[in-house]
């Protein structure tokens, strides 16, 4: 396939799941609100957020539809586009039924967190044998800055043992990295539409066109999701799209073999996991706590920032993040 026929395939899943997004968003959000799927809000969260309670959740249906359509219509004979695609419905899968089960059975905590833990661990080990066994992922690793674009980078193969523990380590912390930034409205979408947005990239000069058109569709679906999730929101992605968001940038990663990439790409999503984890640990130890409130995106909100201003900064440093990766294609020096 040439460079302009590469390119018209891209932007056409993109087209396509975004304005499939919003015209399922015009239909879902009322029936969500009708079925009175609301939202709870934490009470120990900023007070502004008090407001939001009852909002319709479970959101990311619309761009998981979207993303489906357009990846079975425009990917369909390219098999990684399709692995991503099901990682990510198998994902929202789980986040539904955490969702479904917080809200319309009014379980508190919705999946138990092993339960929810296991089902990820599972989607991420059938991902790791498949990527070998039919993709011919392999088990080597490519080292940023090492000249991936020229020559083919420095490789280092740890066997398999390690490339599928490794895999599922990338696609449950991927996953759930996104679910915790999934607080301030607009934020995960708009992270998550950068971050693919590059990989779409990445995934073109591996000459991997069906990953590629499968993240066009997940930047388009965010972005149509932005009609209606965007400050003040109409309703939230819930876990259904915050996992499925997440296992799809993570599924990306191992099919490209930038999973050491990922982080450096998604450095946000990884700085809003360690503001929980360090504040866990801190306060454990010491008593204290390193911010006001964690997920660092409440930090700042609690120091007086608005939402929009959050999402605003966050999302130029995922864009610096995002060049800073697509740099690690070439080698120092």
């Amino acid at each position: 396939m040439g460079g302009e026929a590469l390119t018209a395939e891209v932007s056409r899943a993109f087209w396509l799941s975004a304005c499939l997004t919003v015209i399922l968003g015009f239909w879902l959000v009322p029936l969500l609100r009708q079925l009175r799927v609301g939202q709870r809000i934490r009470t120990d969260g900023p007070a502004r957020h008090l407001v939001k309670a009852g909002t319709p959740t479970m959101g990311g249906i619309t761009f998981l539809g979207g993303m489906t359509v357009a990846v079975l219509s425009l990917a369909r004979h390219q098999p990684d586009g399709i692995v991503v695609l099901l990682v990510a419905l198998a994902y929202g899968l789980i986040g539904f039924l955490d969702d479904f089960l917080k809200i319309i059975k009014g379980r508190s905590l919705g999946l138990r967190a092993r339960e929810k833990l296991l089902a990820q661990v599972l989607v991420a080990a059938g991902l790791a044998w498949w990527a070998c066994a039919f993709a011919g992922r392999g088990t080597d690793y490519v080292l940023p800055f090492s000249g991936f674009w020229e020559v083919g980078g420095v490789r280092f193969d740890l066997g398999f043992l390690f490339f599928f523990f490794f895999t599922i380590l990338v696609l449950v912390s991927s996953a759930n990295a996104l679910n915790l930034t999934d607080g301030l409205d607009g934020l995960a979408a708009t992270l998550t539409a950068i971050a693919a947005g590059f990989y779409v990239f990445i995934a073109l000069v591996v000459d991997k066109v069906g990953v590629a058109v499968a993240l066009a569709a997940v930047v388009g679906g965010c972005l149509g999701f932005l009609v209606f999730n965007r400050h003040p929101a109409k309703v939230f992605m819930g876990d259904t799209g915050s996992l499925a968001l997440g296992g799809a940038l993570g599924a990306a990663a191992v099919l490209t073999r930038t999973e050491l990439f990922l982080p450096v790409i998604g450095a946000v999503f990884v700085a809003e996991t360690l503001s929980v984890i360090l504040q866990v640990v801190s306060f454990r130890l010491t008593g204290r706590r390193i911010w006001r409130m964690s997920p660092l995106h409440h930090h700042y909100e609690l120091k007086g920032w608005s939402e929009n201003k959050v999402v605003l900064i966050f999302a130029f440093w995922g864009i610096v993040a995002g060049i800073l990766g697509l740099s690690g294609l070439y080698r120092l020096g």
